[in-house]
């Protein structure tokens, strides 16, 4: 159980840095010229920056505290985390009709929620 929790984990790191650095780097309007960026038209630069750094600390939160055994436990705090951004992206792709994007951000959300389930209470990092 172990792995698989580090491989979910590390799955969604992956989609976390991936979506940061899209959100952090690239310009708002380029963003949403593209599929599934239409919602950053509507929304502020900032707001956008922001979501952007978050998804960067999500990414660093599901890995770091665990290889480095500090503080462990924000791994599954930052996974509960992932959980509540996944329902907002869920209800603005909703929104837009976008119900593709609705259930690859529900396949995200469970993926955070099997995270957060196995390592606060499953095969925690501490005994």
């Amino acid at each position: 159980m172990n792995l698989t929790l580090w491989i979910a984990a590390g799955l969604l790191a992956l989609v976390a840095l991936a979506g940061g650095v899209t959100k952090a780097f690239v310009p708002k309007e380029k963003l949403a010229d593209h599929h599934g960026g239409e919602w950053t038209a509507n929304a502020g630069v900032g707001f956008v920056k922001t979501l952007g750094v978050l998804e960067l600390l999500a990414a660093v939160g599901l890995i770091l505290p665990a290889v480095l055994d500090i503080a462990p436990v924000m791994v599954p705090v930052t996974a509960l985390c992932w959980v509540l951004l996944m329902v907002g992206a869920m209800i603005v792709h909703g929104r837009l009709g976008q119900f593709g994007f609705v259930v690859l951000n529900s396949v995200y959300l469970a993926l955070a929620a099997f995270v957060a389930w196995g390592r606060f209470g499953l095969e925690p990092f501490t005994g």
